[in-house]
């Protein structure tokens, strides 16, 4: 090889490599932009067909479809406090029972039995850990019930609301949810009643939370550009 090729081979490397650096330097991606370059629809996430979110508001939502009796489920509790702990502003969390099994309605019942009275701290954890830490059976109505009034939540109360119209309609919609999700494995995440995640997806814990991080900042930057859309521009009569 002569000396005229190899500067040849050279300069062409340089000047590709400079033109590459002043294209990313054009694209100036932000942090954000750059973490959305790692996530891809239909890998990490999905987008909902029909889109509906569990609660309305003006918030982003971040809902949490579970069961009680999933060791992944409560595996994920402790992960999932780290991150409510520095979630963004204008995100509501919320949990929702599966129903996708039969099996599954009781606990469902006795999460909105609890929510109805007010006592979910006392019923929420300790279930978790009496099915998963004890391997205590805890699946019929009569041992959910009894269970309940272990952990001091009134006996008959209890059994009134979990026999109630309420968490009857609450079950109900839980599993409309669930069929408008597309949901056929727990934990899982749907964000804003639009995208759904999951570590059986992202392929991790920490990356599932990356992948919810992100749409929750395409949501919010989306409901703020709606809202300021909707604002009468400064100094417009009304």
């Amino acid at each position: 090889m002569t000396a005229r090729p190899v500067v040849s081979t050279l300069l062409s490397g340089t000047l590709g490599a400079l033109a590459l650096v002043m294209t990313l330097a054009g694209s100036a991606l932000t942090p954000i932009q750059a973490l959305a370059e790692g996530i891809d629809e239909g890998i990490d996430y999905r987008v909902v067909e029909l889109p509906a979110r569990a609660e309305e508001g003006d918030d982003v939502e971040v809902l949490e479809v579970f069961w009680y009796g999933c060791p992944h489920c409560y595996h994920l509790e402790g992960p999932l406090q780290q991150w409510l702990a520095t979630k963004p502003d204008g995100v509501t969390f919320r949990r929702m029972p599966a129903t996708g099994s039969p099996r599954w309605v009781p606990h469902a019942k006795a999460y909105y039995a609890a929510e109805m009275l007010g006592q979910l701290d006392k019923l929420h954890e300790p279930l978790f850990k009496a099915l998963h830490d004890q391997r205590r059976k805890i699946f019929t109505d009569d041992e959910i019930i009894a269970f309940a009034a272990e952990q001091g939540i009134d006996e008959d109360a209890f059994r009134k609301a979990y026999n109630s119209f309420p968490v009857d309609m609450q079950v109900r919609k839980a599993t409309d949810l669930m069929r408008r999700y597309n949901i056929d494995g727990v934990p899982a995440i749907v964000v804003n009643g639009k995208y759904v995640t999951s570590a059986t997806q992202t392929g991790s814990n920490a990356k599932m939370f990356d992948v919810i991080n992100q749409l929750v900042a395409d949501e919010t930057k989306a409901l703020a550009a709606k809202t300021a859309a909707s604002e009468p521009a400064a100094g417009s009569n009304d």
